[in-house]
């Protein structure tokens, strides 16, 4: 490959993350962009930071704090950007990754809006923290200190199958 194609190469993964911000429309935090990223291309992650950061740099996107989260929102730069190159992106790869952004939006939205996670206080002491987000927004947090790692996990498994069916659980008891 010549250093023209290369260089064409680059480009076109920088325009494809400002595609695929334009198309979610909303701001996205780094975990959920990185895996849009990757769900529809061959970007390595190395590259996909070096991207953001340029990006970042050249104000085609920018990076706000909302609460604990960093979110990634296209700028009206960007969008012009996008605008003279896009055409850029083939065809053909533009098709792909709308098909394969529709399953993967869906499954990463689905995937971050209930996390759960422990981490060790102690040998003897784990914290638990169970968690619904909507749309960047924390709707419910708990935190809950455990004596064993097999309970921690059993919470963590436990809320990430269950959630939904434990949250209404706790409203309905909690306002009693």
């Amino acid at each position: 490959m010549n250093e023209s194609e290369n260089q064409t190469m680059l480009a076109e993964d920088k325009i494809l993350i400002l595609y695929i911000l334009q198309k979610v429309g909303k701001p996205l935090s780094y975990k959920e962009l990185l895996e849009l990223i990757i769900a529809v291309s061959e970007i390595n992650y190395f590259y996909f930071q070096q991207f953001l950061s340029d990006l970042l740099e050249d104000h085609y996107i920018t990076k706000n704090k909302n609460g604990e989260i960093e979110l990634y929102e296209l700028t009206n730069e960007g969008t012009s950007a996008l605008e003279l190159t896009l055409d850029l992106i083939p065809g053909i790869t533009k098709l792909q990754i709308d098909r394969e952004f529709k399953k993967s939006f869906n499954s990463i939205q689905d995937k971050f809006s209930i996390s759960a996670e422990y981490n060790p206080i102690s040998n003897n002491e784990f914290k638990v923290t169970c968690k619904i987000i909507e749309n960047h927004e924390v709707l419910f947090k708990t935190e809950i200190l455990v004596s064993s790692k097999e309970q921690a996990s059993q919470i963590v498994n436990n809320w990430n199958t269950n959630a939904a069916n434990i949250y209404p659980k706790i409203l309905e008891d909690l306002t009693k």
